[in-house]
């Protein structure tokens, strides 16, 4: 009995491997969406573009320049990044999608040894700056260990890129264009909690929000609150909080920009406020808040009235059902501000 209790566990494993790979094959070739995607009379004449990537909706055709331009490929993120940065080589403008920011790190070399060092080790003889690379990135309230990461730190590291996070889809579409255009390759990190949850005017004309500038959306005098991506919605909320209940101003600074990142707005913000608090969903350690509070250290000393502040995730693999507990919600942050304010 043994045996073939044995046996049926091996025959079951090998059928459901093999759905497993029925399963990737059909989704690497785009096949999947058509199995899932109810029919409609319409064709794809009834389709509606409401957001920029497929897992939250279906893609339309390419209809302006067709598939030898916008085009699947196989499912290999070394592989997708490496073909960006070999057509962006000739010269042509390339912009390679990853699924999920989390699964960025098989194209970590291609990036970070190829990409972002082309034209440095050819003395500018030829480079890949016209390589753009969009992928979804942090938490989206059930994504678990591989669908939540915020992985901007690790490229924050390494100079020759250029990494970018908007807040909104109007700040997204001019950022995204800037980033286009860029003469160097681009990292464009996209809040996938927004693909849903944001609703917003944005023009149709192109237009360009300038890289490596960050935004004062709301001035004050008390403490200074720094933020990038989704968590900028988080610290609005705690500025309100914060002058609501305790009489506390708070300068919000939207950072957009990872690298290279905006220094004399953040520091002269800091330099009137006397405080610092930043903010961000990837774990503490070794985040890009730490970079910030150190630069601060250095040049605004003399102006600190309290220890920086960084209120950020655990250092944890981002979890599924406790995913509330995990993220440095606006309590966390208010929290943090409060102390600050008494210290």
């Amino acid at each position: 009995m043994a045996a073939v209790g044995a046996t049926a566990g091996r025959l079951l494993r090998l059928r459901a491997a093999r759905a497993e790979g029925r399963w990737r094959r059909l989704r690497g070739a785009g096949l999947l969406r058509g199995l899932l995607q109810p029919a409609s009379a319409g064709g794809d004449a009834a389709q509606r573009r409401q957001v920029a990537h497929f897992t939250f909706q279906p893609d339309p055709e390419p209809r302006e320049y067709g598939k030898d331009r916008v085009f699947n490929t196989p499912l290999c993120e070394q592989g997708i990044v490496g073909f960006g940065i070999g057509i962006a080589v000739t010269g042509a403008t390339a912009i390679a999608e990853i699924q999920f920011a989390d699964y960025i790190f098989p194209a970590f070399d291609q990036i970070v040894n190829e990409a972002a060092k082309y034209r440095y080790r050819s003395g500018d003889l030829f480079n890949c700056g016209s390589l753009t690379i969009r992928s979804p990135w942090g938490c989206v309230g059930h994504g678990a260990l591989y669908h939540s990461q915020s992985p901007e730190a690790f490229f924050a590291h390494c100079p020759g890129i250029k990494v970018v996070v908007p807040r909104s889809p109007f700040q997204a579409k001019g950022l995204l264009l800037s980033c286009i255009e860029d003469k160097n390759p681009c990292i464009f990190f996209e809040p996938k909690i927004l693909y849903r949850a944001a609703v917003e005017q944005v023009p149709v004309e192109p237009y360009n929000i300038p890289l490596s500038q960050a935004e004062v959306i709301q001035e004050g005098n008390d403490v200074t609150l720094v933020a990038w991506g989704t968590q900028v919605h988080v610290i609005r909320e705690v500025a309100s909080m914060a002058q609501e209940k305790l009489g506390v101003s708070c300068e919000v600074i939207d950072l957009r920009t990872i690298l290279p990142w905006d220094v004399d707005t953040v520091c002269k913000s800091v330099v009137k406020t006397g405080r610092l608090l930043i903010s961000h969903e990837a774990p503490l350690t070794g985040g890009f808040a730490s970079e910030i509070s150190s630069t601060v250290q250095e040049e605004c000393f003399l102006n600190l009235e309290a220890p920086i502040s960084r209120v950020c995730g655990y250092d944890t693999p981002f979890p599924h059902i406790f995913e509330p507990f995990y993220i440095p919600d606006k309590w966390k942050c208010y929290d943090a501000l409060r102390k600050m304010i008494n210290y």
